[in-house]
């Protein structure tokens, strides 16, 4: 809506000056003369108008009448064709996200991005979604799901997302290139944010890491995978996958990051599921990028260690409280 706004003003003034300059009216009857002849209301003139006054009169009011009704008419279309009601839906998600701490930023709405954000959303963690294409958010839109239009590599695209206060970023839209600078992106505003990142190619994986993705996954590779431990493990997968799912059973695993403050830190691994959440099992202990698999009883937890936990839902809220 600038530019009617903008037509309007310049007729103002133009109108106004026309008048101080031909006539030698002040500024204020000079802008009251302007204003009537423009809204059409016929008041009458404010002083006689002289010759040169009243063909100046006359080309305002054939310029001035068509410019009003342009304005008119495009503040109609803004309204009835939903740009008003867009844009007041704009700003309310951008205040929104302006109040989310500690969520993710999910880049790309194709198959997987949907997948992505159907788990997000079926674990209750917050995140917000930046896609270019506008059908694809108008239908995250729907869904009730956060949104920013624009390019994820470009920076300010992702300081609208609120990457400064984010857990983690997953990148996984079709393209490695664009996932490779995505991914360079982000690690350049935030040294510390976890990125995961899709890798289509198998060449993909290694220049994803050194762009700085924490994790790289390969879905063709995990799909091929999965289907091949269904065929030699079924009953096992199906354990594991109902878990991970938070289905029908009240089991889960969870992960949580020892920050400081945390009451779990200087505590063992016997403490936890003995004190702390009793019944919890620390399945393994991620330490300075090594993964300890069925840690010793005695082993002391540290400052930034990851813990991987199995436990029924109140076992692990226990745990995550004191984390």
């Amino acid at each position: 809506m600038i530019g009617p706004g903008l037509v309007i003003g310049l007729l103002l003034v133009f109108g106004t000056l026309g008048y101080v300059v031909i006539e030698g009216w002040d500024p204020f009857d000079a802008l009251y003369m302007t204003v009537t002849t423009l809204a059409t209301v016929g008041y009458g003139e404010v002083h006689v108008l002289s010759t040169q006054g009243r063909v100046f009169t006359l080309g305002l009011i054939i310029f001035g009448v068509g410019g009003v009704l342009y304005v008119l008419t495009a503040m109609m279309q803004f309204v009835f064709e939903g740009h008003l009601g867009r844009n007041l839906e704009r700003r309310r998600m951008e205040r929104r996200i302006e109040r989310l701490r500690d969520h993710f930023i999910l880049c790309g709405f194709g198959r997987v991005g949907r997948q992505v954000a159907r788990d997000f959303h079926e674990a209750s963690v917050p995140f917000v979604l930046i896609d270019v294409n506008q059908p694809s958010l108008d239908s995250a839109s729907e869904e009730g799901i956060l949104c920013v239009r624009g390019d994820a590599t470009d920076d300010d695209t992702l300081r609208r997302a609120g990457i400064e206060r984010a857990r983690g970023l997953v990148t996984c839209v079709n393209s490695d290139a664009d996932n490779i600078f995505v991914t360079l992106s982000a690690r350049a505003l935030r040294a510390d944010l976890l990125i995961v990142a899709r890798g289509n190619n198998d060449d993909a994986a290694p220049k994803l890491r050194r762009a700085g993705a924490d994790r790289v996954v390969s879905p063709y590779s995990i799909g091929g995978r999965q289907m091949a431990m269904l065929a030699v493990r079924p009953a096992a997968v199906e354990f594991v996958d109902r878990v991970l799912g938070r289905a029908d059973i009240d089991l889960l695993l969870e992960d949580f990051t020892l920050r400081a403050g945390s009451l779990l830190v200087g505590k063992t691994v016997r403490q936890i599921g003995q004190e702390v959440a009793p019944g919890v099992l620390i399945l393994a202990v991620r330490r300075d990028a090594h993964l300890m698999t069925q840690p010793p009883a005695e082993t002391d937890l540290r400052l930034g260690d990851e813990l991987v936990a199995f436990g029924t839902s109140a076992q692990l809220q226990q745990l995550e409280g004191a984390s």
